[in-house]
């Protein structure tokens, strides 16, 4: 995403905050980033189009600092997994995530609402996966359960802590105090082996878009993350980090991974190898091919 476009997008996000979305026009958001009619418009189709932008920015920026959270450390960790949870309720409070989803959802724009609920299921998604990673594959037929009453546990106690102490509410001890009790829930449910929601479930609500393998994403994190700081923050080398980038969400986050495109993006790499280490070339590499070659994925 080139600068003037993250540009408009961070001054559209402020407004957002101080006005909401509903009571912000584009002329608003024209005057307050200094743009024309016609950059926005070649930039956004619509306001709603700016927000999905703004949401998926915000995603994107969230899943990168978890995954640094994880790297080198054991998925096993329930420390680690109460940061990564720290780390999203305090980008949701210094964002103003949940007000602008709560202001979509009363909306009458379905696709919005799409969206929306989309990124949920993806939540939803990760909980899932860590919580594998937490307690095992033994208790993985009750893990979806837990992970939905997790998320309104969380919810919960966000929303009436904040009742309680407005912005002085800790999330730091909010993040702790919920993970704790779900670690006696998940032992408690899986006693009890109820179940309400079958796990397979998941997967037809987000279809084509399973929880990639823990060690390949963490290797592939790693390897572009240490690519990344390789390179000058120079504008004429700033393709290489949207390249990076489309790697990276190509192959962790499409329903179908479009090989001949990695490919071309992976050569264009290769290219200036100047820029990079032989032996982050030749791991994105390998990471590339040993992905395209898992039975799971439709070349």
């Amino acid at each position: 995403m080139n600068d003037r476009k993250q540009h408009v997008i961070k001054m559209a996000h402020q407004l957002f905050i101080d006005k909401g979305f509903q009571n912000t026009s584009i002329q608003d958001i024209l005057t307050y980033s200094g743009i024309s009619k016609g950059t926005f418009y070649n930039y956004f189709s619509s306001k709603n189009e700016l927000l999905i932008a703004l949401f998926k920015s915000i995603y994107k920026n969230v899943e990168q600092a978890r995954n640094e959270l994880l790297i080198g450390q054991d998925p096993r960790d329930i420390g680690i997994f109460t940061k990564q949870v720290e780390l999203q309720l305090k980008t949701n409070r210094t964002s103003k995530l949940i007000s602008l989803f709560e202001e979509v959802l009363v909306s009458n724009d379905e696709d919005l609402k799409q969206f929306i609920n989309r990124g949920q299921l993806r939540a939803l998604r990760w909980i899932y996966g860590r919580f594998i990673d937490l307690f095992g594959e033994d208790k993985k037929p009750y893990l979806l359960d837990c992970s939905i009453m997790f998320m309104g546990i969380l919810h919960h106690n966000l929303k009436f802590n904040k009742l309680a102490h407005g912005a002085n509410t800790d999330v730091g001890q909010i993040a702790q105090y919920s993970v704790e009790r779900m670690i006696g829930m998940v032992e408690e449910v899986s006693r009890s082996r109820d179940q309400l929601i079958q796990p397979e479930l998941l997967e037809r609500w987000l279809p084509n878009c399973q929880l990639p393998d823990r060690t390949f994403q963490e290797q592939l994190f790693r390897t572009i993350l240490g690519m990344k700081k390789t390179l000058n923050p120079h504008k004429a080398q700033q393709k290489y980090t949207e390249l990076l980038d489309f790697l990276q969400e190509e192959l962790l986050q499409s329903k179908s991974p479009r090989k001949y495109i990695v490919e071309s993006a992976l050569l264009s790499l290769k290219e200036d190898s100047a820029l990079f280490s032989s032996e982050d070339l030749q791991m994105l590499s390998q990471l590339v091919h040993t992905f395209f070659n898992q039975d799971k994925v439709t070349q």
